[in-house]
């Protein structure tokens, strides 16, 4: 077990919160990591979620930290299709019950963006996070982060 904590580093994508609107996506670095899984945990929707009233979640990468491009299905691990634009999952039905979704980053570029954005009316909102979770550390062992 020690090996594997050893190799990861952890960053937050989107911070646990309870969103009405758009998060602020930050940038994720993976210089020195040669993987990477995205986790995602989205608690009870705030509204019932609809073509219209919905929550797009978009994962885009980076060479540059400048300009970011969609990832599509061949950057991913864990997904059946990837959404223009980037989407790697979407709400557009209930959800009732909280869950959790992972997908794996196997592209090559060095920075990854992460974007919750929400159409039509959100009046209550729903409990979001989101970690990327960098693995294979080229240089181990990786700090303890506390």
């Amino acid at each position: 077990m020690k090996d594997l904590h050893s190799s990861l580093s952890v960053a937050a994508a989107i911070n646990a919160a309870t969103l009405t609107d758009d998060s602020t996506p930050v940038a994720i670095d993976l210089r020195g990591h040669d993987g990477a899984e995205i986790i995602l945990a989205i608690g009870v929707g705030g509204i019932t979620f609809t073509s219209t009233n919905r929550i797009e979640f978009i994962l885009t990468h980076s060479d540059d930290d400048s300009s970011y491009e969609a990832v599509t299905v061949d950057d991913l691990l864990g997904v059946a299709a990837v959404g223009e634009g980037g989407i790697v999952k979407a709400l557009v039905a209930a959800h009732a019950t909280a869950a959790v979704y992972r997908f794996g980053y196997v592209g090559t570029r060095r920075y990854l963006k992460l974007l919750a954005a929400f159409s039509g009316s959100h009046t209550t909102g729903t409990p979001v996070a989101a970690l990327v979770i960098k693995g294979h550390g080229q240089i181990n062992p990786q700090a303890d982060q506390a």
